[in-house]
């Protein structure tokens, strides 16, 4: 299998700029947070814990055949976890509860412009729209948001069992990956772009 698209830091905050405003705190947490877009789509107001900046996961976003969405237990134990995000988010967190979060405490986090819950299909266009603005390659999915916080985090030197909290695996295989390919690449791979350190934006789990 090719190796999936990782990004700078500074591409990812250019993806969450260009994407729509109710949808950029959705970018930022994908990559930094590693959260997957069911876990996203599923949080509510009361996971976000401004105070402690950390992010729990109590439930995922499934899809039934006839369309119809609803929250569900993750599917392990592994899965329930509370992940930190970086200090420097915590304006742009603070923004998306005050204009774009539904009203009450169990609100989504994330809603559509019309309020209803997100919707896979639905966010795929105003994705690629901001992938294409924001000048990064074609090729990068949503979920490849993910793989570069999971690089980032291995980058700073996270422990494999702090990896393993923050991806919600209860496996160390996908841990160990992360940091065999981190440590493993030679002088030509990709740095972070100059001023972002890596280790303010892939800080362990809470």
């Amino acid at each position: 299998m090719p190796e999936r698209p990782v990004l700078t830091v500074a591409e990812v905050f250019a993806v969450a700029d260009s994407i729509a405003p109710r949808y950029r705190l959705l970018v930022l947490l994908a990559a930094f947070t590693t959260l997957r877009f069911g876990e996203l789509a599923a949080l509510r107001r009361r996971d976000i814990d401004l105070e402690g900046l950390t992010v729990t996961v109590r439930r995922a976003q499934a899809e039934l055949q006839d369309g119809r969405l609803f929250d569900k237990a993750p599917k392990s134990a592994a899965g329930v976890r509370s992940v930190s995000f970086p200090a420097e988010l915590l304006d742009a967190v603070t923004q998306h509860l005050e204009h774009f979060a539904a009203a009450s405490r169990d609100g989504h986090l994330f809603v559509g412009p019309q309020g209803g819950q997100l919707r896979r299909s639905n966010f795929r266009d105003d994705w690629v729209k901001a992938r294409k603005a924001a000048g990064v390659t074609d090729e990068l999915h949503f979920h490849d948001l993910r793989h570069t916080g999971n690089t980032l985090a291995s980058t700073a030197g996270a422990s494999t069992r702090e990896l393993m909290t923050r991806m919600g695996h209860s496996s160390s295989r996908a841990a160990l990956i992360y940091q065999h390919m981190t440590s493993d690449r030679g002088p030509g791979h990709r740095r972070p772009a100059r001023g972002h350190d890596p280790r303010r934006w892939g800080g362990a789990s809470g």
